[in-house]
């Protein structure tokens, strides 16, 4: 798909708060997003996962290969269940990763950076708190599996940043017994 025809659904989905299978470059399979805000590099969508909103994403348009409009009984039940009744849509600035992270910084929860790819040597997880937001790259002090946090912090290059999750189950329960 152009990217164009991407951008236009994905804008195409906001209002109506339709929800879209989106397929990315780095993944094998599809996962799904109602969109709720979008600029011209990325979006934001809160991620549906088995009839309940699991938080919120924030990716770049260059990562998405195709995007489909999802309207089957899966949708119809979440309409009935009142699940994105009470959505509340998250003040973040779009614009670039930078005002991205800035943004995420006033929010001071823990979040997930992400740089996905096919190939198991360059995916990188982070999952932590913003230090300092930088022009280029934002300082991050992460915890590791055993929830204990890492005395380094972390520099990573927005460049290499592919996803941005936040307010998550696993976030903000793994972040209770930090």
């Amino acid at each position: 798909m152009k990217r164009s025809e991407i951008k236009d659904l994905i804008k195409s989905a906001i209002e109506p708060r339709n929800m879209c299978r989106i397929f990315f470059k780095y993944d094998t399979v599809y996962s799904y997003y109602f969109p709720l805000k979008v600029s011209e590099k990325l979006f934001l969508g809160a991620v549906e996962d088995d009839f309940i909103l699991d938080g919120f994403s924030i990716r770049r348009f260059t990562d998405v290969e195709k995007i489909e409009s999802k309207d089957d009984k899966c949708v119809d039940i979440i309409r009935e269940e009142g699940i994105l009744e009470n959505l509340d849509v998250p003040d973040i600035d779009l614009t670039d990763w930078y005002s991205v992270f800035l943004s995420l910084e006033k929010l001071d929860k823990n979040i997930i950076i992400e740089r996905e790819s096919l190939d198991e040597d360059e995916y990188e997880f982070a999952i932590g708190h913003i230090e300092k937001v930088l022009k280029s790259k934002v300082l991050f002090r992460h915890f590791d599996a055993d929830a204990i946090w890492q005395d380094e912090l972390w520099e990573i290059p927005y460049s290499g940043i592919t996803s941005i999750t936040f307010l998550s189950r696993y976030v903000e329960i793994f972040s209770k017994y930090l």
